[in-house]
């Protein structure tokens, strides 16, 4: 077990974590909010140091990142456990897991996996994803710093759910991030997720601000968060408060964990992806196999300019200076 950063000493051996806006209190003994944070004789630990449950060369695209390294590989690594408890969750097996119930670590250390990603063919570095990764922060502090010095890029796939000043300590070593934005709604946060929207808003424009890469996931849940309203108003917040480059990712919702609604259906998606784009310039749409949903276009001059099937990419009119090859307007692309 190796100590954990960011918590704070209390009375009768007790302590505060202060990694994430839970602000868990734990007795000697206690494990936090997240199942991976321990008290031991008021010292906090962690129990995911040292350790992967999941390991993978994906598609950039995959994260979904499709404005940075479009058609590059990325090795990826998680954990288990999550400081969020989603109904609907994708990956519940591992995220929400009791570190000390999870039979499938696989022991590595930083120095072994940043060694495996330089290995990689076609590889441009290491995505934390699959679980919370800020749940393993002090792991993935660590490997991202070393990447980081080894020529590596760092991507980071979060719910965003994290404080502010853990945020700002690993922010140089972060070069893009994909945050969920999984609704506009507090309500639907504290109901769904057992979280707050607030937080999530303040990573949002703490990294918009940052030289880190951002793009934005949103899973539409039929009848949950897909009010038309609703979701005007979050791509409003975006263009005005993160910038109308920021790319948004409309996913499609399918059953899982405990929630079994129908899928979203795809004619929603598309209607979504209309309205979105009045405000924003990179909407796509995942899940879906839709070639013209899920390419880059000119904000300028309306051209195609990276066509995407699946994950099979085709870059054809992005300079190397990531201009616009048809008429020169600048791409928020990292390349």
């Amino acid at each position: 077990m190796h100590e954990a950063q960011f918590y704070k000493k209390l009375n009768d051996l007790r302590v505060e974590c202060q990694l994430c806006p839970v602000f868990c209190v734990l007795k000697d003994g206690q494990t936090g909010n997240c199942k991976v944070r321990v008290n031991k004789q008021g010292k906090l630990l962690t129990l995911v140091y040292n350790k992967i449950a999941a390991f993978g060369i994906d598609p950039i695209e995959k994260k979904p990142l499709y404005h940075f390294y479009p058609g590059k590989n990325i090795l990826s690594i998680g954990e288990v456990g999550c400081n969020l408890h989603c109904s609907f969750c994708q990956n519940h097996n591992i995220s929400q897991c009791k570190a000390i119930d999870y039979p499938g670590f696989q022991i590595i250390t930083s120095e072994q996996i940043v060694l495996k990603a330089l290995e990689t063919n076609n590889n441009i570095g290491i995505a934390y994803t699959y679980n919370e990764p800020f749940t393993f922060y002090e792991f993935m502090l660590d490997t991202a710093k070393l990447a980081h010095y080894k020529g590596l890029k760092n991507v980071v796939v979060s719910n965003g759910y994290i404080n502010t000043e853990p945020l700002k300590k690993i922010l140089p070593f972060i070069d893009a991030f994909n945050i969920d934005l999984k609704s506009f709604s507090n309500k639907f946060y504290k109901k769904e997720t057992k979280g707050k929207i607030e937080p999530v808003l303040n990573a949002l424009k703490i990294i918009a601000t940052s030289n880190s890469h951002l793009e934005i996931t949103n899973l539409v849940i039929p009848g949950l968060n897909d009010d038309e309203r609703q979701f005007e108003k979050m791509v409003k917040w975006i263009k005005v408060e993160l910038g109308n480059d920021i790319p948004l990712h409309l996913s499609r919702y399918f059953p899982q964990y405990k929630m079994n609604l129908t899928p979203t259906p795809v004619e929603k998606l598309k209607h979504l992806y209309v309205l979105a784009k009045k405000y924003l310039n990179h909407v796509f749409l995942g899940n879906v196999n839709d070639k013209f949903h899920s390419s880059t276009y000119c904000p300028e001059c309306k051209k195609s300019l990276i066509q995407r099937t699946r994950y099979f990419t085709s870059s054809t009119g992005i300079t190397k200076h990531n201009k616009c090859k048809f008429c020169g307007s600048q791409i928020y692309i990292v390349n």
